[in-house]
């Protein structure tokens, strides 16, 4: 998530994606993301073993900024928010 191009990332991981992201858009829960005003979607993949996700939040999390910047880009260069295309 961030809050706008090469803004604040934030990086987590959910069970409930649309719920998650809701949460966050809506400043619904106190914490960092609501601080910053990360509400944007711009990467998310599907890991479907509960603690492979987790490995790979925590991998992420100590990744570089320009390596996260990097794979968001890869897919989405334009840091299009991507709510819309996972609630349809």
């Amino acid at each position: 998530m961030a809050s706008r191009r090469n803004g604040t990332l934030y990086t987590g991981v959910t069970g409930d994606l649309i719920r998650r992201v809701f949460e966050h858009r809506t400043g619904a829960v106190r914490g960092f993301t609501r601080r910053y005003g990360v509400t944007r979607l711009v990467w998310w993949t599907s890991i479907e073993d509960a603690l492979a996700a987790i490995q790979r939040e925590k991998t992420i999390k100590k990744w570089p900024r320009r390596w996260k910047i990097a794979l968001i880009e890869q897919d989405n260069p334009e840091w299009q928010d991507l709510w819309l295309s996972i609630t349809r």
